[in-house]
């Protein structure tokens, strides 16, 4: 598409957002009851697009993907009428009669950039808040998932109303195309890097951004958590999509004196999982593309093996792999792995994880297993992060009612159910006078009385 195109495109979808038609509440509805069909009518057509680009099992396709756009859709359905109404405020006396409120209204054209790993959650779920908050939207899916990217753009077109939103497909110069157009908001979800880019460009218009990035999720287990249970939960919120999952914990601290027995239980919960060689499993995924299995394949060096370390970079797959005697400046602790490799550091004391979380930027999530309540309230008064789970991993994205987002460089702003909407919704604020008691108090000009008596009643 041209950058000719592209300004066309977006100057039909403003011409819609100023002719008012996204500010009905029951239009908005429609295009997410649309939504919620576009989700069950394609399920079959939406896992075959997963499974293409990523290898995604259907289970995940299921709940990962559509369920969770599915159920956001519905959310905001429900409660759109609630989350629309104007929220009445307090009035100071000296402005007395009047009525104040806070409005919530829509900020125009809004972009959503989403990313590969989930290349259907990732662009839809915040779409579900541009709809709901009265917004038009440009999507632009990732291009690596290419098969997920022309199913989306397909379906959009034949559920969704076209003057609204739009999809265009295309490579990074599309991307970087679309960025030099004036949005009234950005979303973005990928890499910090490419988050930089998309910050710098939003400024030269003074584009607000939504940046959902990512970071090194750590992951803290004490001498008194169950530790089968800890290795279950952490093992399979880590192996989801093949690792390649921004909230997925990325490295795992135990305490010294349990080191041992968790690294069985890490071992035995991947082959319960995923069979004696997860190659072979439906439930297990594969790598995007033989480039970042490659990347992958080089951080294994870093630490010993204790289950895994098999690679195929043709066929893109990364086994299941937990890492032991890791070095501290090894590449793998460098830098967000993105995938299925696990390394398990000992600690002595809970200092040592606390100051090495703190030494690095505020990652997306943290993880903690503890039977200790001091201990979980001391990790997360020590730390910050995007957000924090105790005795679990990943899955607090299942509930709507937190918010989802980063701090510094795992992100800026929050989604997810009712924060979907006020993400997408500029708040307004709006008084209302009539003519009455005007008061010659606020006007000049002020003797030391009139200043006095003015002066207590603001």
């Amino acid at each position: 598409m041209t950058h000719h195109n592209i300004a066309q495109r977006i100057q039909d979808l403003r011409t819609t957002f100023d002719n008012g038609q996204t500010r009905d509440l029951d239009w908005r509805k429609t295009q997410l009851s649309a939504l919620e069909r576009m989700m069950r009518d394609n399920e079959a057509a939406i896992a075959e697009a997963l499974k293409s680009d990523l290898g995604k099992p259907y289970g995940e396709a299921c709940t990962a993907e559509i369920d969770l756009v599915l159920k956001e859709a519905v959310h905001a359905r429900k409660s759109l009428h609630r989350w629309a109404k104007p929220q009445r405020t307090g009035t100071p006396l000296a402005i007395l009669p009047g009525q104040s409120f806070v409005e919530p209204t829509p900020y125009g054209v809004t972009l959503i950039i989403g990313a590969w790993n989930y290349p259907f959650q990732l662009v839809l779920a915040p779409l579900v808040g541009a709809i709901a908050a009265g917004n038009c939207a440009i999507i632009k899916p990732s291009e690596l998932a290419p098969h997920s990217s022309a199913l989306l753009k397909q379906l959009v077109e034949r559920y969704l109303d076209s003057n609204a939103y739009a999809v265009i497909e295309g490579e990074a110069d599309v991307a970087a195309a679309l960025l030099e157009q004036h949005f009234d908001l950005i979303f973005y979800t990928g890499g910090e890097r490419v988050g930089r880019i998309v910050m710098e460009a939003a400024a030269k218009h003074l584009t607000p951004v939504i940046l959902e990035l990512g970071g090194q999720n750590a992951c803290i287990v004490d001498e008194t958590a169950d530790l089968a249970v800890a290795a279950r939960r952490i093992v399979w919120g880590r192996f989801l999509n093949a690792g390649q999952i921004c909230v997925a914990p990325d490295h795992v601290y135990v305490a010294a004196s349990v080191e041992t027995r968790l690294l069985e239980e890490l071992k035995n919960a991947v082959t319960t999982m995923f069979g004696a060689d997860p190659k072979q499993s439906p439930d297990y995924g594969r790598i995007v593309n033989p480039r970042h299995a490659a990347r992958l394949q080089a951080l294994l060096s870093g630490g010993r093996a204790i289950t895994g370390g098999q690679v195929d970079v043709d066929n893109c797959y990364v086994a299941p792999t937990i890492l032991t005697e890791v070095a501290a400046d090894a590449p793998v602790l460098r830098e967000e792995i993105f995938g299925p490799i696990l390394p398990v550091l000992p600690y002595h004391t809970l200092e040592a994880p606390l100051a090495a979380i703190n030494a690095r930027s505020p990652a997306l999530a943290l993880y903690a297993f503890t039977r200790n309540q001091k201990t979980a309230d001391r990790i997360i008064a020590a730390t910050r992060s995007g957000s924090v789970t105790i005795n679990d991993t990943v899955i607090f994205m299942a509930n709507p009612n937190l918010p989802f987002g980063g701090v510094g460089a795992s992100g800026m702003g929050s989604y997810h159910g009712h924060y979907s909407f006020t993400a997408f919704s500029h708040q307004r604020a709006v008084l209302k006078r009539g003519f009455a008691l005007d008061a010659a108090i606020r006007y000049p000009p002020f003797t030391k009385q009139k200043l006095s008596m003015l002066r207590r009643v603001t």
